[in-house]
């Protein structure tokens, strides 16, 4: 079981073979599912009062809302690949 821990932003992480998806949350059909979750137990909101920037999908069908760019959790996932 590869247990490989990617940063999501301020001390969080996100374990990286749960991930399936990293969107931007600007689109309408975003901010509908994210509010539509948000009633349920499955969001993490883990922007510390910041801005989301990204919204990161998890295959237990959970979402995880970062302060990151998506652009910059990719590049830390491949960092993380190539070690």
């Amino acid at each position: 079981m590869n247990n490989k821990l990617i940063n999501i932003g301020y001390g969080n992480y996100v374990q990286l073979e749960r991930v399936v998806a990293i969107i931007s949350p600007d689109s309408a059909p975003i901010k509908r599912m994210v509010q539509n979750i948000r009633d349920s137990l499955n969001l993490i909101d883990a922007t510390f009062g910041r801005k989301t920037r990204s919204v990161i999908i998890l295959d237990s069908k959970q979402i995880v809302l970062s302060a990151l760019q998506p652009d910059t959790i990719n590049a830390r996932i491949a960092e993380n690949n190539s070690n």
